[in-house]
């Protein structure tokens, strides 16, 4: 779960992390008084999305005057912001914050995120803050250091002492990074983070350490222990089509490819997702209608598949274990019937009542085509969208 730059901030300050004062603006008029009010000789004006890279597509831009603030604020809302993290179809902005300025010596990268080979908490550093840490990863990964942190016996200070000669600080700030280090981990842990980027990180010329910008991924696995979850979900940042998936308990994920996918499994979903790109297609969502569905939730996935313009053919595959083949026939053929079948679908279905399903399908009237297995299935709906 992504949340926007000023939510992350609110969640370092509640873990006792000094960042600089902010407001967020939703119109110029609002900008203009919180230059005012924060009484900052410079400012900066950052565009609220979901997405790095904001300062490269003319999302962060500095103002000297509140009705500099103003003019960039009311040129920024509306706007549609094109990162490398937004795809061409880019974030509209709907909010700014305002920043005060800093007396910026030094910029660096820090990170915290889940390394999955070790199972273990990286921090990832380097000197070279404000650069995209892909840019530097390609081109200069000499300059970054993954620090690996066994959770069950948590951060000690030779972790820190390694990523503070790294960056090769003043020994007079060691204090203050040992501090910040140890609060951003503890910070990580307490609200179930699943990444923590600030980038950049910098030294002011009084010699501070301060978050300039940051960027936090909450685990929703963890929603059940932190209700104000829920207050930072922003429905305009999200997939309208995942926001009604995930309405009905469905695990919907959409994805750039022409072929819409409903499977029952995680393992079975990324099999057929695999089988479809072996036959030279693309797949156009992760769906799983998981082990318990029941026939209105493979209509409203279905439904979900017809919605994306990008999808030209659908393929559904799926094994009756817990699931009975039937029922997820009725719900297909009930969806169609609803809405209309615009779109050729291809269907496997294997398992409990399967023989009960072929029939459905065959006295439905509509003109589904059937797999016989997962490779016959994928080479026939690839076949279809590839012409």
């Amino acid at each position: 779960m992504d949340i926007h730059e000023y939510q992350a901030k609110e969640l370092l300050t509640k873990n006792n992390i000094k960042i600089l004062r902010s407001i967020l603006c939703h119109s110029g008029n609002e900008a203009y008084n919180a230059v005012i009010n924060l009484g900052s000789q410079v400012v900066a004006v950052k565009a609220q999305v979901h997405a790095g890279g904001r300062g490269k597509a003319g999302g962060v831009k500095i103002a000297k005057t509140a009705d500099d603030a103003k003019s960039i604020t009311e040129q920024m809302i509306g706007m549609t912001l094109i990162t490398a993290q937004t795809g061409k179809e880019g974030k509209v902005v709907r909010k700014v914050l305002i920043e005060e300025g800093a007396d910026i010596k030094k910029e660096f990268y820090l990170s915290i995120t889940i390394d999955r080979k070790t199972s273990n908490i990286a921090f990832v550093v380097s000197a070279e803050g404000g650069m995209e840490i892909e840019e530097i990863s390609k081109n200069s990964p000499g300059k970054i250091l993954t620090v690996l942190i066994n959770h069950s016996y948590g951060i000690k200070s030779y972790h820190v002492l390694k990523m503070f000669l790294f960056l090769n600080l003043d020994k007079s700030i060691f204090n203050e990074f040992n501090n910040l280090v140890n609060l951003l981990y503890s910070a990580f842990l307490a609200e179930d983070m699943s990444m923590l980027e600030i980038n950049p990180l910098i030294l002011t010329g009084s010699g501070g350490l301060i978050p300039l910008d940051a960027k936090i991924a909450l685990d929703d696995n963890a929603a059940f222990r932190h209700p104000y979850y829920n207050d930072f979900i922003d429905e305009d940042e999200e997939d309208p089509l995942e926001i009604k998936a995930k309405s009905v308990g469905l695990n919907y994920i959409r994805l750039e490819g022409n072929v819409g996918c409903m499977v029952n499994g995680a393992g079975l979903a990324m099999a057929t997702m695999d089988t479809i790109k072996e036959f030279g297609a693309a797949p156009a969502n992760f769906l799983d209608v998981g082990g318990t569905a029941d026939s209105k939730r493979v209509e409203t996935a279905f439904n979900i598949l017809l919605s994306d313009k990008n999808v030209k053919a659908i393929f559904i595959n799926i094994f009756g274990g817990i699931v009975k083949c039937d029922m997820v026939a009725d719900g297909v053929i009930t969806a169609a019937k609803n809405i209309g079948l615009k779109l050729p679908v291809v269907i496997r279905l294997e398992g409990t009542n399967a023989d009960k399903a072929s029939e459905l399908l065959e006295n439905s009237g509509l003109n589904f085509i059937v797999g016989n297995s997962l490779a016959d299935g994928a080479q026939k709906v690839s076949k279809i969208v590839k012409a």
